[in-house]
Formats: structure tokens, sequence, C-alpha cells
């Protein structure tokens, strides 16, 4: 990929980033994957659908299926020519389904996978609720994202947004009319080599979402501990990041946990998740796709926002967050600084 081809993705995180690369028929060992998460609107069927493509020795496309309350996952590989996806907007095609901003159409045979449930169905999504992407903050991971050779770029396409439509799992309906959706993406080299990430946006109102994580970043000089912290509420968007500023002044993560607490110049916050059990998903480290992420769709977060002034904080929001992504990977220990 020329520079060129990686300004002009920027400024849009939804689209596909190595299409030049997957045209010139180069491997590069590089990955990029969307996140769609859709639970129903009894919470009952927390699921996550995940295509994407890996463009390394061992080059393929993939759709994985994670079942929440299950806690079981399914990897569906293809061909690369079963893959194509847009480059100025967010658009895929994995086989015979296909994702994009109006939703997702699913065929997914159990061939591919090994095993596993067929499924089959629509789901609609409504309107998009992004991360702004301004001219000097293009998303979520603000001026990083300019940065060249970063091991990992992340984007969010959605905060919250409705769900409509039914599943076929194994013939068995699954409807997800009134439901709550997310959505998210990476593309790079590798994740993080330790990274915790908790993200919930069912609180006992709509219009409240939090995405919180906390990786170690490589960088010239080493590594670094970077943070991504936001809490969509009520149409505003509180940013708690290592580029605007803000810092942690308490955290305490392990493989069932995390304890966080930030602050800004003008809020704080207070993230409390503990994991339930979970699924292995498929991700990319060391140049290959290995089974080492365990996610749970089935958390609980409890999180307190509160508006620092002179004579003493006020408390602006207090809820907690159900049906919750919690995911705690690799060398924790990197990321508590020790």
């Amino acid at each position: 990929m020329g520079w060129l081809d990686r300004l002009r993705g920027v400024w849009r995180p939804e689209a596909f980033h190595y299409g030049p690369l997957l045209a010139s028929g180069r491997r590069a060992d590089v990955f990029e994957g969307w996140y769609l998460k859709l639970v129903d609107a009894e919470g009952r069927h927390p699921h996550a659908l995940i295509p994407g493509v890996f463009l390394g020795q061992d080059a393929h496309a993939f759709v994985q299926l994670l079942d929440g309350a299950r806690g079981e996952s399914w990897y569906h590989r293809y061909d690369l020519g079963d893959f194509s996806a847009a480059v100025d907007r967010f658009d895929v095609r994995v086989g015979e389904s296909r994702f994009d901003r109006g939703g997702m159409e699913l065929h997914l045979d159990p061939k591919h996978a090994g095993g596993g449930p067929a499924v089959e169905g629509r789901i609609e999504f409504g309107p998009f609720e992004p991360w702004p992407v301004r001219l000097f903050s293009p998303g979520v991971m603000g001026p990083y994202g300019f940065t060249p050779l970063m091991q990992c770029y992340h984007g969010i396409l959605s905060l919250d947004h409705a769900l409509a439509g039914t599943l076929l799992v194994d013939g068995e309906a699954r409807c997800f009319d009134r439901g709550r959706g997310y959505s998210e993406k990476d593309w790079g080299r590798s994740f993080p080599l330790g990274y915790v990430w908790t993200q919930s946006n069912h609180f006992d109102r709509e219009g409240v979402c939090l995405t919180a994580s906390v990786a170690t970043i490589p960088w010239v000089t080493g590594a670094f501990r970077g943070f991504i912290v936001g809490l969509w509420l009520d149409g505003e968007l509180y940013r708690f990041t290592t580029y605007t500023g803000a810092a942690i002044d308490e955290l305490s993560v392990s493989d069932t946990s995390f304890h966080l607490r930030l602050s800004s110049r003008s809020h704080r916050l207070e993230i409390d998740s503990r994991k339930s059990e979970g699924a292995l998903l498929m991700a990319p480290y060391e140049r290959q796709m290995l089974e080492r992420v365990a996610e749970s769709m089935t958390s609980q977060v409890e999180l307190r926002l509160l508006a620092r002034a002179p004579d003493g904080d006020r408390l602006v929001f207090e809820g907690t967050g159900r049906h919750a992504c919690l995911e705690a990977q690799g060398d924790l220990d990197r990321i508590l600084d020790r």
C-alpha cells in the first residue's frame, strides 16, 4: 500500500483499508475485521459476527460467529476469492453473506467451520452513531490514526443502533426486533500483546454506551500504555483518552475483572466490570490467526460519571450495563506498568 492509499483511509475507519494490497496479490501479514454485536430485546440471544480477511502466508477470509449465551464460537473459513469489500464505505461480502450500514444478510454453512449451526436470515440496522471523525482527529484513535506502522488500528462504526429482523439458527427463529447493536473494527499486523476491553450499550435507558480499552502500544522507543474510553450519553460523547490528556488514576485488571478510574479536566469516570464465562475467538498474532481471545458477552459493567467542580464532584450518570463484553488478554502486567 502506498502513502496515498493510507491517507485516503484515515478519515474512513469503516472502509476496507487493504483493498489495494488484496488486489495486488501480495502478502504482508496483515488483517482487517469488522465486529458486529447483536442483542435481542429480551437479552436471551447476545451474538457477535466478525467478518474479515487475513493476508499473511495462510491468506483467507472468515466470518466468526459468537453465541454469547451458550459461550460457543465458530470460525467459518473462506478462500480469498469469496471476499470483497469497499474501500470508501462499510460494505463487506464473505461467501454468500453481506454486511453494510443497512444491515447484514447471513448465509453460514457449517461446512466452512467444520461443524456448528447453520445460520440464515436478515438483520436490519437503524442509523449508526459513529465515534466522530474530524479533520485532525479521524475517529477513535485521534491523531494516532495518522501514524504509520502502528501495530493495530481501531475504529468505532456505531456506538448504538436499533435492530430488526430474524435469524434462523439450525431452524430455530431468533427475533432481534427492538434489539440493540454496536459495531467496531480493527486492522493492522497484530492485536496488542496485552489489552483489556469492555463495552455495553444496554443500560436502563437507550442512548447510553460505554466502550473502554487499555493496551500496551509498541512505539519507536519501546512501548507505552495507551487507553481509549468513550461514554456516549444522551447524544454527547465523553472522551477519556491518551491523546486528550486524560489520566488513569486507578487500574486493576485480571482474567476476570476490570477496575478503572479516569479523570479529564472536566469529568471523572469510574468503571467496574466482572467477567462471566465466554468463548475463545481467533485473533491475529505472530503472523497467523490463533485461537487466543476469550470473550464474554454476558458480563456486567458498573459506571459513574462525575463532573468536577471546586466545591465537590457532581454525579452526572450512574448505571449498570448488561450484556457487556469483556476481554482481558495477553501480558496484563505490562498494562499495569509492572
